[in-house]
């Protein structure tokens, strides 16, 4: 099992496991028409669906075997803000997918970032891995601009690749490896946070978060 050591505490941030009395604040944001607008199959949730989703979120706690999902509640200002995540996608591959679904109320200070750098952080400095990827949908500019922020280059734009809301949609993958990430520079550091994205929704990978999974 692998684990991080809990909370990660970044500058302004605690990352942490969701518990039971995360929901009203999960639900602040997992209701929101303008979250969910580039999740794949998402629609606003009611109450009892994102207390659902915080007690299934609750139990991704670890990294266990090849395709869990490590779910982690950013808390800031003494309440969730939102959700970053990883989901070990290959063992043989040491590869893995980050997402992220933020709260827009707590958007343009570069906090989506700083929760995102963490996690990245942790998957490769302490999980070992390889390379981590995100995907969003070709339109998601809020989603695209938070992983080039954090080193991702894009490495593909796959046209009219499935199907959102009953049309064919672009989906943008973005990737680094891990020397990649060791070998940043103290500017791209910095620019992480002064180079917030604004108050848009973010929601970047599989199914309820890249705008595709979380939660």
């Amino acid at each position: 099992m692998f684990q991080p050591t809990y909370p990660i505490r970044t500058a302004r941030l605690t990352l942490r496991p969701f518990t039971i009395d995360d929901l009203d604040d999960v639900y602040a944001y997992q209701r929101r028409p303008d979250v969910v607008r580039w999740m794949l199959g998402a629609e606003p949730r009611t109450r009892e669906q994102s207390r659902a989703s915080v007690l299934a979120m609750a139990g991704e706690d670890a990294l266990r075997a090849e395709g869990d999902c490590l779910a982690l509640a950013a808390v800031g200002e003494a309440r969730v803000i939102g959700t970053v995540e990883l989901v070990w996608r290959s063992q043989l591959d040491r590869t893995a997918e980050l997402g992220f679904v933020f709260n827009p109320d707590h958007g343009g200070r570069g906090l989506a970032t700083e929760a995102a750098s963490a996690l990245v952080d942790w998957g490769f400095t302490e999980f070992g891995l390889h390379r981590i990827y995100g995907r969003c949908h070709g339109r998601n500019a809020a989603s695209a601009r938070l992983m080039a922020r954090l080193g991702m280059r894009q490495e593909a734009r796959h046209v009219q690749s499935y199907l959102f809301k009953g049309e064919w949609a672009d989906r943008l993958v973005f990737a680094i490896l891990a020397h990649e990430w060791e070998h940043r520079t103290i500017a791209d550091l910095a620019r992480d946070v002064d180079t917030a994205s604004g108050p848009e929704a973010l929601a970047g990978i599989h199914t309820w978060l890249t705008g595709d999974r979380a939660g």
